[in-house]
């Protein structure tokens, strides 16, 4: 049995792509996933599985798309590769808000061309940084007028992902580990 963190890009945004966090964890109870925690409604969810790793993205999108009619992308970090995210932090001597300061999570490596776009629309103190599967970014004025926010999308990235700030990251992984 593994824990596993499963962030779902693109639920409760404003008014579409609407996703009842009570009723998500009660599909995925019934698709067989044990211990489902989420956080906020932003799509954050923490199951326990014996599924293969790499089939629990897909698995947790198909009971989406089935209760709810629509189509999410979902990125998966297993409990311990989370904590690592975490611990690296490789802008925590820059990053001074932890609502400015966000990881967006990525199913796989981005398009090279894609993140030195990232890193030439990081400006007016702005900053992004690869490290594996994960961009961090610190958008000091926030993320409303930020060129840099609109590009961290998978649109550009060629891979599926998703973005959370630096405060839903370190709550969800102390939802994984029980806390």
């Amino acid at each position: 049995m593994a824990r596993v963190v499963v962030f779902l890009r693109g639920v409760n945004l404003v008014s579409r792509n609407r996703v009842s966090m009570p009723v998500l964890r009660e599909a995925l109870e019934g698709a067989g996933f044990e211990q489902v925690a989420t956080y906020v409604q932003s799509g954050n969810v923490v199951v326990t599985t014996t599924q293969a790793m790499r089939a629990v993205p897909a698995a947790v999108a198909a009971v989406v798309k089935e209760r709810f009619g629509i189509e999410i992308g979902a990125v998966m970090r297993t409990r311990t590769e989370l904590a690592k995210v975490v611990d690296r932090n490789p802008l925590a001597a820059v990053a001074s808000d932890p609502k400015r300061y966000q990881v967006t999570f990525l199913d796989g490596d981005p398009d090279a061309e894609a993140v030195e776009k990232l890193e030439a629309a990081a400006v007016g103190g702005e900053t992004v940084v690869r490290v594996g599967r994960e961009l961090y970014s610190w958008h000091p004025d926030g993320m409303g007028r930020s060129k840099l926010g609109r590009l961290l999308s998978d649109k550009g990235l060629g891979v599926t992902a998703t973005s959370r700030n630096w405060s839903t990251v370190t709550a969800v992984l102390a939802l994984a580990d029980g806390s």
